[in-house]
């Protein structure tokens, strides 16, 4: 299947863009609703009704926009990626145990993918933390923000930390680590500091510079197609925890470049 495509990059960013304004107006209106539908997946992972419009909603707005395009998404499902066409990978609500909780770090992530399976432009938008990070490929990586009454776009870029002792390390959790876990724990104490930011929030801090590098041991394509882009673009690097690039290998590390293979290196 041809993907039949004759716009530019910043087409493809604007209607990212247009999709996470759809995004936050149904995930922010359900946000700590006292009829918030939870139900639990196979894999006894949670889902609310807000996971569920969001993706139905713009898998509607992408068949009217980009009929040509494929769509990948966590609630339903994986198509054939194989066909040759550009696709669109969506998670509606990344950090949905939080979303339910109240806790407001979650984001819709959205990013689109060419043929090569390498991101092309992505946007991950966080309504409740009232943040929206951006990019495609060699336009740079942004966040947008409100400070007070004015909306703000500012360019973003990784750090410049080079040692790993002198790095700040994020990451969610110690579960999924496998035979690594013993040699992250005592990693620990040989950098400057370690926080358990999470999901969507560490690499989106690693792109800031705020973060050195970001490590999640057991993740899905839509878990990191939008952050790999947007880490990639602030002049940082993203790969497999095994330091494939690219957001197809099960797990990510995005970092600032300059420690990556230190840290592949240290956790092997």
């Amino acid at each position: 299947m041809s993907s039949g495509r004759n716009h530019s990059l910043s087409d493809d960013l604007a209607l990212a863009q247009k999709l996470a304004d759809i995004a936050d107006a149904i995930s922010l209106g359900r946000y700590q609703a006292l009829d918030l539908v939870i139900e639990t997946k196979p894999d006894s992972s949670p889902v609310t009704d807000a996971d569920k419009a969001v993706e139905t909603a713009l898998r509607g707005e992408l068949a009217k926009a980009r009929p040509q395009d494929v769509v990948a998404g966590e609630e339903f499902g994986v198509p054939d990626l194989s066909t040759g066409a550009h696709y669109w990978v969506i998670d509606p609500i990344d950090g949905t145990k939080n979303f339910l909780r109240g806790v407001p770090t979650w984001a819709t992530l959205i990013a689109l993918v060419n043929p090569d399976g390498i991101v092309i432009a992505g946007v991950v938008s966080a309504p409740a933390l009232n943040r929206r990070w951006s990019a495609a490929k060699e336009m740079g990586a942004y966040v947008a923000f409100t400070s007070g009454s004015v909306l703000k776009l500012e360019q973003i870029q990784v750090s410049k930390v080079s040692k790993l002792s002198d790095s700040s390390i994020a990451y969610s959790d110690l579960v999924g680590w496998g035979n690594r876990r013993q040699k992250f724990i005592d990693l620990q104490q040989k950098v400057w500091r370690t926080r358990g930011y999470g999901d969507f929030w560490s690499h989106m801090l690693v792109a800031e510079g705020a973060v050195d590098l970001a490590v999640e041991p057991s993740l899905s394509l839509w878990d990191m197609a939008a952050l790999d882009i947007i880490v990639r673009e602030a002049g940082g690097k993203f790969t497999s925890i095994d330091g494939v690039d690219g957001s197809h290998g099960a797990s990510a590390i995005s970092s600032n470049g300059l420690i990556h293979s230190d840290f592949v290196k240290a956790i092997s």
